[in-house]
């Protein structure tokens, strides 16, 4: 078909995006491709801004959040869908306008699942915490490599981060062990990098709980036990309003905190948890509910009585997730209820 770069009466359009090329692909109300464009970013929004509104589907990628805003701003209705969704729809051979096809007849399914368009606000928030994860784990990195070269040296360090850091000035002012001056002078330079990355992902921290002391939603998931500042500016950049989810437990799923399930021919299979979603989310709130499990006092709070019955019937990892799923369904409440907190004892009239 024939390149067409004027609008044309189509009911859903596809976009494969590109660095500077964008192909594009438009089919009618029965399905059928009705125009096929390709076209170079400063052009593609001026198409958008000639065409009637209408449904413009991307696949979830980089740059996909910056031009669903755009297209948002002039009247269209966008929709972004996981990669792995559009897959199924591409038919024999792949090229960059079959990827469009495929993305239209994607958008257009009704039980499709999409990706929440995120405000600016959101994308500047996600950035920070994905900045912090990386100085993390490089930290880790490095500290591991710096554990390693002394045991070359018959030199064994305790692991955690926090101990190694006390202890290795000792290990490199010590002129007794086996050291050599150039692994000495090597370990030394490591060891400022490493106290680089700390100020750095300090001042990122610090960055993250400002904007958790100045956000209501956020100081509000705050009051759920195991929740602090990185786990309430993480949900929100990621969830935004939580309106994309109807119930609490979509959320869990969300999160990759329900079990698996793999069920045929009447027999139901349930395996351990999903894992879908943010690897980084569904761990910073494992890791409060570990938390919550051992220090939460359990006396003055009403999910006391709930995790000491959870710990008698299952081993304490199975505890911490039931527990950090629980978490992400009183999240959802908070988000989707302006002025709700959590409530540490049950209300009288409960």
């Amino acid at each position: 078909m024939a390149i067409r770069n004027k609008p044309h009466d189509a009911a859903v359009f596809g976009i494969d995006l590109g660095k500077n090329l964008f192909h594009d692909c438009g089919l009618d109300a029965a399905g059928t491709p009705v125009q096929r464009a390709t076209f170079r970013r400063e052009t593609l929004v001026q198409f958008f801004e000639r065409a009637a509104p209408t449904v413009v589907g991307m696949e979830a990628c980089p740059g996909s959040q910056w031009l669903a805003r755009k297209l948002q701003a002039i009247g269209h209705t966008v929709r972004i869908v996981p990669a792995k969704f559009v897959k199924p729809y591409i038919k024999s051979n792949k090229n960059d306008q079959i990827d469009a096809e495929a993305i239209a007849e994607a958008v257009s399914r009704p039980t499709m699942r999409f990706v929440e368009v995120k405000s600016p606000e959101q994308v500047d928030l996600q950035a920070l915490h994905r900045v912090r994860d990386r100085l993390v784990a490089q930290r880790t990195r490095v500290i591991c490599q710096m554990r390693a070269f002394c045991l070359e040296y018959g030199i064994a360090m305790h692991p955690g981060a926090g101990r190694f850091k006390s202890d290795f000035p000792a290990v490199l002012a010590d002129e007794s062990n086996d050291l050599t001056p150039a692994m000495r002078r090597l370990l030394a330079s490591l060891f400022e990098d490493v106290r680089g990355l700390e100020a750095r992902i300090a001042e990122v921290t610090r960055e993250i709980e400002d904007v958790a002391a100045t956000d209501d939603t956020a100081r509000r998931l705050m009051t759920i036990p195991g929740i602090g500042p990185l786990a309430a500016t993480g949900l929100l950049a990621a969830a935004g309003k939580g309106t994309q989810f109807r119930k609490g437990r979509h959320m869990a799923a969300w999160l990759g905190l329900v079990p698996r399930e793999y069920s045929t021919g009447g027999k139901t299979t349930m395996l351990g948890i999903s894992k879908r979603g943010s690897s980084y989310l569904r761990r910073l709130f494992v890791h409060g509910a570990r938390s919550c499990l051992l220090h939460l006092d359990r006396t003055r709070d009403r999910l006391g009585g709930w995790l000491d019955g959870l710990q008698k019937r299952m081993h304490n990892n199975k505890a911490v997730v039931a527990l950090a799923a629980k978490m992400a369904r009183v999240a959802w409440v908070v988000i989707t209820k302006p002025g709700t907190i959590y409530e540490r004892r049950a209300p009288a009239s409960a």
